[in-house]
């Protein structure tokens, strides 16, 4: 079992520009010269997600350096994956250049939304961003029918690597419809163009389970992922919300899952008391510093754990 020792809350919307009314969503780090960038998802407004960053110590990762004022990437025009929102997912540098995989929001008539994964390059350290499209690099297809989101990223030489939240379907609660999803794997030879595999890397427990944010890191000589997973009836606030599970590959492409393993638990009170989600794994130096959103999928901001040290 990994052992975190958790920092506290870091950034909440209430620190940030006027436009960041709630949430600090899905934090995504990467480690810059001298400090540590966290981007994060706000909301303008109750149905539409926006990302900017959090500048942090790289030293002290409780202690704000700068907070980005404006959005760093717009919605998409009427119609395209992205008109509703934007939410970082994983940071990639790959030369001079830094790769932000996000994920994008689309509302529908029949259930509440559609989720595909766009990509946006920036060629100034991860200040300002373009996309590389107005369509998705990954989205529904045949063997990943309902959505394809919330990818990890890892670029090891020729090779990139993928896991992503598949979308497995939706199941009916009451009057509203409730996204289910599984983890899958995919593989590419330039970020871009990706293929998928039919089969789930992590599956579902139980057909009405949901599993996302998946993220991947080296372990010695294998890898772990971390992820988050709720039930689909009583998750926004009751006993199904989001708890942190993990998952152990030597190969990065069979995952023995054990969600004690993770280590992480919600508090006894506070900010994260009633939910824990959204994993986010980053080395500084010796120092391995976890990022996680708390109850209400991150409405009171982000917070910070750092890895103790793990039982074999």
């Amino acid at each position: 079992m990994m052992h975190w020792k958790k920092l506290g809350l870091v950034f909440s919307p209430a620190q940030g520009a006027a436009w960041m009314r709630s949430h600090a969503q899905v934090p995504t780090p990467i480690v810059c010269d001298g400090f540590l960038r966290v981007y994060f998802s706000s909301r303008p407004e109750r149905t539409l997600s926006l990302t900017s960053y959090v500048d942090l110590d790289v030293d002290d990762p409780t202690r704000i350096v700068k907070i980005g004022s404006d959005p760093i990437l717009q919605p998409g025009p009427p119609g395209t994956f992205d008109e509703h929102g934007i939410m970082p997912s994983s940071a990639v540098r790959v030369g001079s250049k830094v790769y932000l995989y996000y994920s994008g929001w689309s509302r529908s008539s029949s259930v509440p939304y559609i989720n595909s994964t766009g990509l946006a390059i920036s060629e100034d350290g991860g200040k300002t961003f373009h996309k590389v499209s107005e369509g998705p690099i990954l989205s529904r297809d045949r063997m990943n029918p309902y959505s394809a989101t919330s990818p990890c990223v890892l670029h090891q030489g020729d090779r990139w690597s993928m896991w992503f939240c598949s979308g497995t379907g939706w199941t009916k609660v009451g009057s509203k419809f409730e996204h289910i999803y599984d983890i899958k794997h995919a593989i590419s030879a330039d970020g871009l163009t990706w293929t998928t595999s039919p089969m789930p890397a992590v599956k579902q427990r139980d057909p009405l389970e949901a599993i996302t944010r998946p993220f991947v890191w080296q372990n010695g000589g294998g890898s772990v992922m971390m992820f988050c997973y709720r039930g689909s009836r009583d998750f926004r606030d009751g006993t199904e919300a989001y708890r942190m599970g993990a998952a152990i590959s030597t190969d990065g492409v069979t995952w023995h899952r054990d969600d004690q393993f993770a280590g992480l638990l919600p508090s006894t009170e506070g900010w994260d008391a009633r939910m824990v989600a959204y994993p986010a794994v980053v080395a500084c130096g010796p120092k391995t510093y976890l990022f996680y959103n708390g109850n209400d999928f991150g409405a009171e901001g982000f917070g910070c754990a750092l890895l103790s040290d793990s039982a074999k």
